[in-house]
């Protein structure tokens, strides 16, 4: 795809970002704080997930259960994960606190890059990208009214937003397989789908089925990695998404094992 034709693709009206400086600050001095924090629609990713449930100290399966919901949103083929809001009259996030974030430190993608929005495309190899950076503003948000300036590297270093990059471009390539439908004619009722949604978003569910069943006996995983498995949910999601790659589309670099036959 072509640089021009992908700009205006992915940005629409809104200012595409090189090096440009954009102002910007959200702290408590700033009239707005926490409205953000408030009915949000919010898009929850595989790895806000893991920083989220271990910030918590909670098992995948209770996370999901105590604040996520699933929608059909952008993805016909596979239900969002979005965060549960609470019941209270301003359907507050349930981590606000009346000082701000509780989980700041690991609060999801789309609250930290706020108010940058990543885009990725593939050109048809996706080991080759294309990102862009464009500022979206919500109309009640007053710290774009501030004077502190950020260039796009600099708010990406302060905010902690790399690590949420690398595991979130792992994501789009298993999140462009879901939009081809690989489920087949039962769709979002498919048991693959089930499986799928398992392997990137319920990581400690993910990790008894690798290692109480008969799994590992039937690929070929590197002893060095199945111990990395065991240590690191960062590596148990990456594991998870090889396989998806591999029960979906039959690539990746997960292989079967060999079986001898004597």
């Amino acid at each position: 795809m072509e640089d021009n034709k992908f700009n205006e693709q992915i940005t629409g009206s809104r200012k595409l970002l090189a090096e440009d400086k954009f102002r910007f600050d959200c702290r408590p001095g700033v009239s707005c704080f926490t409205r953000c924090c408030k009915d949000a629609d919010m898009y929850l990713y595989p790895y806000d997930i893991i920083r989220m449930k271990n910030r918590l100290g909670i098992s995948s399966d209770r996370f999901l259960e105590q604040h996520t919901f699933q929608a059909i949103r952008d993805n016909p083929y596979f239900p969002s994960l979005m965060l549960e809001m609470t019941d209270d009259k301003e359907k507050s996030c349930p981590f606000l606190s009346s000082e701000g974030c509780a989980i700041y430190e690991d609060r999801p993608f789309s609250c930290r890059a706020y108010p940058l929005e990543r885009a990725v495309a593939r050109s048809g190899d996706e080991n080759e990208r294309q990102v862009c950076y464009f500022i979206t503003n919500h109309p009640y948000c007053l710290g774009h009214k501030e004077s502190r300036e950020w260039t796009v590297k600099e708010w990406i270093k302060d905010q902690q937003i790399q690590p949420y990059n690398g595991m979130n471009d792992l994501w789009v390539d298993i999140d462009t397989i879901f939009r081809r439908n690989p489920w087949g004619p039962q769709g979002i009722n498919s048991p693959e789908l089930k499986m799928a949604f398992m392997a990137c978003f319920n990581i400690d569910e993910l990790k008894t089925f690798i290692f109480e069943s008969t799994f590992l006996s039937r690929f070929d995983v590197p002893q060095e990695r199945i111990e990395k498995l065991m240590e690191s949910d960062v590596e148990l999601m990456k594991f998870g998404f090889d396989w998806v790659k591999l029960f979906l589309t039959g690539a990746g670099p997960l292989t079967k094992a060999r079986i001898s036959h004597k």
